[in-house]
C-alpha cells in the first residue's frame, strides 16, 4: 500500500500543503519551521482510519490548540482541520482516496462536548483506472455508503461526533474496499522518539513472543531482535550496522525463556555483555532504530521524527545506511534538522532532502510551487 499524495489545511502551521510522495522522503529544516506538522498530520491520517482521532486531537490540547493561528481568508466561515491522503494498491492496481475534516461544535449544538474535536466531514474514494467512484460520504452525523448493487444508500446506524466512519465502516466487515485500506494504513509506523531514561522500555526485558514488528514506545524490542536471531536467523546487515555504529559491538541475545533479553558485547572486553541499563543513551536509541528498520516483517511506512536525537555523528552514516535498507522494503519517511543524515541519505538513496521554511507564517516546501492545487518540484517541469 503505497502512499502517493498527501493534504493538509488548517492544521497547525499546515495552511494549505499538498505534495506526491516518493519512496524515501526526508524533511531537513530549522527549529520552528513545522517539519513535525507534517510528520504528525500523516499520524493524524492513521488515527482517523483506527477511530482514535478525536482522542489525538483531544491529546494535542483539543481543537482550539491544533487550529491555523494564521490570518484567515473572510470566506473562512467553517474553519475546520482538512486531511486527506492518496495511497495505491500495487497489487491490485487500485488507488484508494480519503479525506477528513474535523472541528469544534457549534455554539448552540446540543451534541458532542463543548470543546472536544468533531469529525464534520468524510468521504473515502477507489479509482480502478477509468474514474473515482465514492464509496462512503460522510456529512455531520450520517453517513452513505455504496451497496453490494452499486448505488449510495444510507447506513443504518449513526456516527458519534467522535467517530470516524472510515473506522465505524471498516468494523462492520461487510465493505472489502474499506477493509483494505484500513489494514494497510493501520500498519504504518511512526517513531517519534525512544524514551532512553533508566526505566525506558527499550532497556527492559520483555516477554518472550514472535515478533515481526517494533511497537512504536520500542517495548518489545528485546523480543524482535530474538525474533530475527533465533526465528530468522539471518542477522548479517544488523550485525553490520551495529557494529559500524558502536565501535564494533556485537549483539548477544541469548535464546529466550519466559523473557527476551539481549546486551551489547564490546571488542575491549570481549568476556563481558552489557546489558542495556548499562548502555549510553545514544547507544541505546541507536538499538532502537535498527529494531524499527530492520525488523523481521516491514511495515509499508516507517516515520521518524528527528532520529538523529542523542546519536553520535558517527552513528548518521550507519544510520542512513539502515534507512537505504529498509527502503528496500517500505516507504520512508525522515524528520530530521541534521543536514549530515539528509546528506548521507541522498547520497545512498537518491533523493534530495526537502528543505522545509516558513512562508508568511506557514510551512511550506522551498523549490516548490503550487500549480492547479498540487505542489511539485521545480526541477521536475
Amino acid at each position: 500500500m503505497l502512499l502517493r499524495s498527501m493534504f493538509a489545511k488548517n492544521y497547525r502551521s499546515l495552511r494549505s500543503i499538498h505534495m506526491d510522495v516518493a519512496g524515501v522522503n526526508v524533511f531537513v529544516g530549522e527549529n520552528g519551521v513545522g517539519k513535525s506538522n507534517l510528520y504528525r498530520a500523516l499520524q493524524l491520517v492513521q488515527a482517523a482510519v483506527r477511530g482514535t482521532l478525536a482522542h489525538e486531537i483531544a491529546a494535542e490540547g483539543g481543537m482550539a490548540s491544533v487550529l491555523w493561528s494564521g490570518r484567515r481568508s473572510p470566506t473562512d466561515k467553517n474553519f475546520r482541520i482538512r486531511l486527506e491522503i492518496e495511497v495505491l494498491d500495487e497489487e491490485r492496481a487500485i488507488s484508494f482516496r480519503y479525506r477528513v475534516e474535523a472541528g469544534l461544535r457549534p455554539p448552540k449544538a446540543a451534541a458532542g462536548f463543548a470543546f472536544e474535536p468533531q469529525i464534520k466531514a468524510e468521504e473515502f474514494w477507489v479509482d480502478t483506472g477509468s474514474r473515482p467512484v465514492t464509496m462512503m460520504k460522510r456529512d455531520g452525523p450520517g453517513i452513505m455508503v455504496r451497496g453490494e448493487r452499486g448505488r449510495m444508500q444510507e447506513y443504518p446506524e449513526q456516527a458519534l461526533t467522535s467517530e470516524t466512519a472510515i473506522s465505524l465502516l471498516g468494523n462492520a466487515g461487510h465493505y472489502p474496499e474499506i477493509g483494505t485500506f484500513r489494514r494497510g494504513i493501520d500498519n504504518w509506523r511512526f517513531f517519534h522518539g525512544f524514551r532512553t531514561d533508566r526505566d525506558s522500555p527499550l532497556r527492559q526485558p520483555c516477554l518472550a513472543v514472535t515478533s515481526p514488528l517494533l511497537a512504536e514506545d520500542g517495548r518489545n524490542m528485546a523480543a524482535v531482535f530474538a525474533t530475527l536471531v533465533h526465528t530468522r536467523g539471518d542477522t548479517v546487515e544488523l550485525d553490520r550496522a551495529i557494529a559500524d555504529a558502536l565501535g564494533g559491538a556485537e549483539l548477544s541475545v541469548p535464546p529466550p525463556g519466559e523473557y527476551a533479553e539481549f546486551g551489547l558485547v564490546f571488542p575491549d572486553f570481549p568476556l563481558r555483555t552489557f546489558h542495556p541499563r548499562e548502555l549510553s543513551d545514544g547507544q541505546i536509541r541507536f538499538l532502537g532504530l535498527a529494531a524499527a528498520l530492520m525488523s523481521y516483517r516491514q511495515p509499508p511506512l516507517i516515520a521518524l521524527n528527528e532520529p538523529e536525537a542523542s546519536l553520535h555523528p558517527d552513528m548518521l552514516v550507519p544510520l542512513a545506511d539502515m534507512i537505504a535498507q529498509a527502503s528496500q522494503y517500505s516507504q520512508i519517511w525522515v524528520v530530521t534538522h541534521s543536514q549530515q543524515l539528509a546528506s548521507a541519505i541522498q547520497a545512498r538513496c537518491g533523493v534530495r532532502p526537502k528543505r522545509v521554511i516558513r512562508q508568511e507564517g506557514a510551512t511550506w516546501i522551498e523549490g516548490m510551487r503550487l500549480l492547479t492545487g498540487v505542489m511539485q518540484d521545480d526541477e521536475d517541469e
